[in-house]
């Protein structure tokens, strides 16, 4: 197994898709990048953290390839907004991927250059060695599961999980 760790906006839109996935064994919503240990959800939405919501995956590299799971996050989320997501505002909606070793840096850097041709524009996705991930408190994981009539999910997370389904039937679970 190997690890990825994204930000993408709201880390309930990355984990409903990635957790649709074939050969994603564990997604896990959290907090990384910022200077607070052990966050709390409600200190990150204050925005005095530095932390951003990211979702940590455990992949089998076997079954879905880094590249394929960075190509799903550069269509799910736009890279090309600062500090946003639509609605959600703040730097802890940044785009961020955080890379586990030279490999995942070098995949990283490729697919943000192709995610600009794709997007037209500059794409402003830090990529930053991944340092401590602090996972986020239970409610928050596997979130669009057990609140799919939310209107937040409704309107913002049902849709991104639509998309990359129709973009990507192939990597998608049954």
């Amino acid at each position: 197994m190997q690890v990825a760790t994204l930000g993408g906006g709201c880390f309930w839109c990355l984990d409903a898709v990635y957790l649709k996935m074939k050969g994603i064994a564990e997604s896990r919503c959290g907090y990384a990048g910022g200077h607070v240990d052990n966050p709390s959800y409600e200190a990150v939405c204050g925005k005095q953290t530095g932390h951003a919501e990211v979702v940590q995956l455990r992949f089998d590299p076997a079954v879905v390839s880094y590249a394929d799971i960075l190509k799903v996050f550069f269509t799910i989320h736009d890279p090309t907004t600062q500090d946003r997501q639509g609605n959600d505002v703040g730097p802890q909606y940044r785009s961020v991927i955080y890379f586990h070793d030279a490999a995942q840096e070098a995949e990283a850097r490729a697919a943000m250059t192709e995610a600009e041709r794709l997007w037209g524009r500059p794409v402003v996705t830090q990529l930053l060695p991944v340092e401590k991930f602090w996972e986020a408190e239970p409610e928050h994981q596997d979130y669009f599961t057990h609140n799919p009539w939310s209107g937040y999910c409704m309107a913002v997370v049902a849709p991104k999980v639509a998309k990359a389904r129709k973009g990507y039937a192939h990597l998608m679970a049954a």
